[in-house]
């Protein structure tokens, strides 16, 4: 059994804390821990806008707080985000988060991430066998 503090994190474990621009991911299951999928509560500043594209992984999320909208960038369908939404990236979509308000954000990627990834140029995360 995994039990993990999200409050134990912030103050003591800044490993499993990201940051890149305008927002924060807290992982609290990483590819290390075995579960075949990797689980993260993502905070995003309110203000910030933010184009990503996974094309390694699926990535699922959940609004916990705030308000905010995705586009899907294929489409340019856009949907209001806000606490109770979810959206799947079933199809790797390149789209454009915004956040009104700060967005609070539970976040579940399969594959799952490793810890130390950064978002490359073109909003993906690389690989797991591309380091």
């Amino acid at each position: 059994m995994i039990v993990r503090d999200f409050n134990e994190i912030l103050k003591n474990d800044q490993s499993r804390m990201v940051s890149d621009a305008k927002w924060t991911s807290v992982r609290m299951l990483l590819a290390s821990d075995g579960m075949g999928f990797s689980f993260h509560i993502t905070t995003l500043e309110a203000g910030s806008e933010h184009t990503f594209e996974y094309k390694n992984h699926f990535e699922n999320v959940y609004c916990m707080k705030g308000k905010g909208s995705i586009t899907d960038l294929a489409t340019g369908e856009t949907h209001q985000i806000t606490p109770g939404v979810m959206y799947a990236l079933n199809n790797h979509d390149r789209h454009t988060l915004r956040a009104e308000e700060e967005l609070v954000m539970a976040c579940v990627f399969n594959p799952p991430v490793t810890g130390t990834e950064v978002h490359r140029e073109d909003g993906s995360y690389a690989a797991a066998d591309e380091g």
